[in-house]
């Protein structure tokens, strides 16, 4: 197969979205098949005219041959191009519905979705939990699949050795993963001897400015570290050295970096918006509901003080983590996708 996959640039941005899809072009192109790699310039996920005309011209640029493969975030520049994606069969990797983030352009974003998912040969997503999300947006459930992420073989995570506990969250600073929630849990358990480290590209400037005064707002400035983007070899002595990873996300399609941490058997503090609880062994973490930060200082508590209970977590951890879905074999599910939207 030739495939091209449309994608907003950099196609090297540190996320649980953009690894899935280097992933997947890594496998592709191991399995033999062909892939173009289509950085689009411009403003996502809702663009702006000068967004949509660099998406045409992108889509006019494709082979006779090649397969459109759009990831969900690029995809509402494509509203313009509805027939042509019919046309071509076109094929969406579905991370998470944009329109479900918050913010002011939720109710447009939706509007370009519907029209969109009704549109595209096929509909890919990472987690059943999302396929379940498309319908209600216009999607065909007969057009539907899944291809989870996989996971890479990992050492298990050493620690920091102490003293005390050191807490690393991933992921962009963006209001949907929580940080802010995570601040104001962490708030209340100042007397206990904690740090936190959190890794992620300032996405939104403006979010990322305001964690960074909450932290100060909240006394706790020198305990947190906002380490901005990272490469993978500082995101794995992260992994590496930490003694507990938490995400207070309030929505994940799939939630990557809970497992990347599980397969390093870290215990886990999360909030659980979308698909990530399904993801935790038993015993493996604690939990609460998405934007309850009571809840979840409550549950964190115990193991920041309490390493037996920590390394029992950990023991749990470890153990769900060895079973989750290995990288090797998704790329042939993909495969699998596309010849279902009627290519190969």
């Amino acid at each position: 197969m030739r495939i091209a996959l449309f994608v907003p640039t950099p196609f090297d941005t540190v996320s649980g979205g953009y690894l899935y899809d280097r992933r997947l072009v890594d496998g592709l192109r191991a399995l033999g098949h062909e892939v173009r790699v289509v950085e689009l310039d411009g403003r996502f996920p809702m663009p702006d005219e000068a967004t949509e005309a660099s998406a045409r011209a992108a889509f006019a640029g494709l082979a006779g041959d090649e397969i459109p493969l759009i990831d969900g975030l690029a995809l509402p520049a494509f509203a313009s191009l509805t027939n042509e994606l019919a046309a071509r069969s076109a094929v969406g990797l579905i991370h998470h519905p944009t329109s479900l983030e918050p913010g002011p352009h939720q109710q447009a974003l939706a509007e370009r979705e519907r029209a969109l998912f009704a549109a595209c040969g096929r509909l890919v997503v990472t987690s059943p939990y999302t396929a379940k999300g498309l319908p209600p947006l216009g999607a065909d459930p007969s057009r539907i699949g899944v291809v989870e992420p996989g996971t890479d073989p990992a050492t298990r995570a050493i620690g920091s050795g102490g003293p005390g506990a050191r807490i690393l969250s991933v992921g962009s600073l963006i209001p949907r993963k929580g940080h802010d929630v995570l601040l104001r849990a962490l708030a209340r358990l100042t007397d206990l001897e904690w740090t936190l480290r959190v890794a992620g590209p300032p996405a939104d400037p403006v979010h990322a400015e305001g964690l960074a005064a909450l932290a100060e707002e909240l006394g706790l400035a020198s305990r947190v570290t906002f380490l901005g983007a990272v490469d993978n070899g500082t995101l794995e002595q992260e992994y590496a050295t930490a003694d507990l990873f938490a995400l207070a996300t309030h929505f994940e399609g799939f939630g990557m970096a809970a497992a990347e941490a599980q397969a390093r058997g870290l215990p886990l503090a999360l909030c659980t918006g979308g698909a990530i609880a399904d993801l935790v062994g038993p015993g493996a973490a604690i939990l609460a509901a998405p934007g309850d930060a009571n809840s979840l200082s409550r549950g964190m508590r115990r193991p920041l003080f309490d390493t037996a209970l920590r390394a029992q977590m950990a023991e749990a951890s470890w153990a769900a983590g060895q079973a989750l879905p290995r990288w090797e074999d998704r790329a042939t599910r993909f495969v699998a996708e596309l010849e279902a939207a009627g290519h190969g």
